[in-house]
């Protein structure tokens, strides 16, 4: 299963996700640049439990290497595909996170759930030589902390038929649970002897929880507040998914287009798709400027057909985030 996207809209830019994304890429073309193989670079910015509990191992490694492999290790990938992998989810996950916790506090949550995923992993190969790399314990938090923080939100899925790939939405607590699910049956049976450290995604993914439950319980510090002024969307998704209803069983259907006050104000263009089973169709909406909160776009035929009627039209009435 490959997620595309989710339904969970945020008010502001995720900058520390993007932060994140920037910097773990720059590794990553740096690991290129030195070899993607570079056993060098595994071991020394990589997580190794036996560099701390090996002694023969641990002599060639100074001790600020050691406090900060729990850290650098996330940022560093074995391949291609684990990198996309790891970023393509911390994309799709990690802007709603932020915006639960703020944007500093996001940076925190990231290392912490990183370091409890390297922990976790540690207490499970107490005397592992072999290092560990890439971001998926982190951002196994940051999924543990969307399934609890959004279990009802749905996800945008693709999932391959033989060879035809089918579009659906799933329950976030359903795809989250089943990848979860997943990761502790590979930890407990057959994978937990593979170069794939699935203790460390299940320690992750649990710490995420954890660490959402403790931070609602820390007081504010008002920094959240001010980096939102400056990180506010100007713009709603280009495409927009319509679930459209009938009010009173006839053939006009009713649904909801969301703008930002300054796409009100300019006028915009939307797509917007609606959902038929497997067929989505897909329309374009133009939006006048000036347009108000409440008003209704008309799109002519794209409601339902009755016997004996003609079809009827779409009605999307206009919601505005961010109102100034």
């Amino acid at each position: 299963m490959i997620p595309i996207r989710d339904n969970q809209e945020t008010q502001s830019q995720p900058v520390a996700t993007y932060g994140i994304l920037v910097i773990t890429s720059l590794v990553f073309l740096w690991q290129v640049s030195v070899g993607l193989n570079n056993d060098a670079v595994f071991y020394i910015y990589g997580f190794v439990p036996g560099k701390y509990t090996i002694a023969e191992l641990a002599r060639h490694f100074t001790f600020m290497n050691k406090l900060l492999s729990p850290f650098s290790y996330i940022f560093f990938h074995g391949g291609f595909w684990h990198f996309i992998g790891n970023m393509w989810f911390l994309y799709i996950f990690g802007d709603n996170i932020e915006a639960h916790f703020g944007s500093a506090r996001f940076i925190v949550f990231y290392l912490v759930c990183g370091l409890l995923s390297a922990l976790f992993h540690f207490l499970l190969n107490f005397h592992s030589p072999v290092p560990t790399i890439g971001a998926s314990g982190a951002i196994a938090g940051v999924m543990g902390a969307y399934f609890l923080l959004y279990p009802g939100s749905r996800i945008l899925t693709l999932v391959p038929v033989l060879i035809f790939p089918i579009f659906i939405q799933i329950p976030a607590f359903v795809f989250l649970g089943i990848w979860f699910f997943l990761q502790f049956i590979n930890a407990a049976g057959q994978g937990a002897g593979s170069n794939i450290a699935w203790w460390a995604h299940v320690g992750g993914f649990i710490s995420g929880i954890i660490l959402v439950s403790i931070n609602k319980k820390l007081p504010s510090t008002g920094h959240r507040e001010k980096i939102i002024r400056f990180t506010r969307k100007k713009h709603t998704p280009k495409l927009q998914v319509i679930t459209p209803a009938s009010r009173d069983f006839g053939p006009d259907l009713h649904g909801v287009i969301e703008l930002t006050s300054v796409e009100a104000l300019a006028g915009t263009r939307k797509v917007v798709t609606i959902p038929w089973g497997f067929y989505k169709p897909l329309y374009r909406v133009k939006v006048p400027p000036g347009i108000k909160r409440g008003t209704r776009l008309r799109l002519k035929g794209m409601g339902k057909s009755m016997p004996g009627q003609e079809k009827g039209d779409l009605f999307l009435t206009v919601e505005i985030k961010n109102a100034i």
